[in-house]
């Protein structure tokens, strides 16, 4: 019986493996995936970090990169095996946790596997879960090429013809710059233009050089602050939404409403002649395969920094866990620590 498993090879659980690691507990990292990394390296291909280098650093090691650069997703992934061989992490991959059962002792992890148990899990398989696209995408035509966000990976993938991108957040409108860019028809844009959006540098200071002095990355989330913070519609960073809504080629159409056949109805016309969907329309959280826990109203446990209600029982790397920089590369160390110092 192990001393902990962690669920999850991502910065997440490599955090957490860095602080056992030093107490010399015995412990083992599952993930689903055959390489570390793997969740970084299936996304689009031409992803990179908003925060620059010095601001992505795990515990114990600085991220190899210049000051001022923005990792794409090859170095990120890179990163994270050079750290997990460094530190020389016990990892078993291509394991997919199924079922986390309490014990009388401890808990059962049944996986794709084997079942193998321990005295504390640490979940640390981030945020991004179940892509989520609308119900009413199974009302589409065959002929029109649909993907989530979650496996586009760039325009080649798509068909000739205008392209509908659907979501306002990061994700839709880096994907809408890319395809409206290298796409010689329209490009429809399905979504909200009324978004904050903040440059990558202010006053010769990269945006998470002020977000650190100005302590906007630290305050609690139950913090009136923090809870004003949250609340709010997240700003896109360092994407020019003007100038990509004001192309030539990309139409706004507001909201998808629904679809039948070949049309699609949006707030503002119904659409004919779209050839392809690209749905950046976020993840549903999934915990429902660890028995036993306390869910909250939107899915994610119930819990205090990390200490779910469930004794024995962690989490680490979920939005907001304490802070607003909690699901960031650099913030992660920080609750690691705490969680890290509660339960060791």
């Amino acid at each position: 019986m192990k001393d902990f498993v962690i669920i999850g090879a991502a910065q997440a659980g490599l955090s957490m493996a860095y602080f056992l690691k030093q107490q010399k507990k015995d412990f083992l990292i599952l993930d689903k995936e055959n390489e570390i990394g793997a969740s970084w390296l299936k996304r689009w291909d031409s992803l990179t970090l908003f925060t620059p280098t010095e601001f992505n650093h795990l515990i114990g090691m600085p991220f190899p990169s210049p000051k001022g650069h923005y990792p794409d997703k090859y170095e990120i992934a890179a990163y994270f095996k050079n750290y997990a061989e460094t530190f020389e992490f016990p990892v078993q991959l291509n394991t997919l946790a199924e079922r986390i059962e309490k014990t009388a002792d401890g808990f059962k992890i049944s996986t794709n596997k084997e079942a193998l148990f321990c005295k504390q899990v640490i979940i640390a398989t981030g945020p991004f879960h179940i892509p989520f696209t609308p119900k009413f995408h199974k009302n589409l035509s065959s002929s029109i090429y649909q993907v989530h966000s979650n496996y586009y990976k760039n325009p080649e993938q798509l068909q000739n013809g205008p392209t509908l991108v659907v979501g306002g957040g990061d994700s839709g409108f880096q994907i809408l710059d890319e395809v409206s860019k290298q796409s010689n028809t329209t490009t429809y844009f399905s979504g909200s233009t009324a978004i904050r959006t903040l440059p990558q540098e202010i006053l010769g200071k990269t945006l998470w050089w002020w977000f650190t002095v100005t302590g906007f990355l630290s305050f609690s989330k139950n913090s009136w602050i923090g809870k004003k913070i949250s609340d709010a519609k997240q700003p896109i960073i360092g994407t020019d939404i003007k100038a990509i809504i004001n192309r030539a080629n990309v139409e706004v159409v507001g909201y998808t409403l629904d679809t039948d056949g070949n049309t699609i109805k949006t707030a503002t016309k119904d659409l004919n002649d779209v050839q392809n969907i690209i749905w950046a329309t976020g993840y549903k959280p999934n915990f429902e395969w660890i028995t036993g826990i306390e869910l909250c109203k939107d899915g994610y446990p119930k819990h205090h920094r990390g200490i779910s209600t469930t004794d024995g029982l962690y989490f680490i790397g979920l939005p907001w866990l304490h802070t607003r920089g909690s699901a960031t590369l650099g913030g992660i160390k920080k609750d690691a620590a705490y969680l890290a110092k509660k339960i060791l």
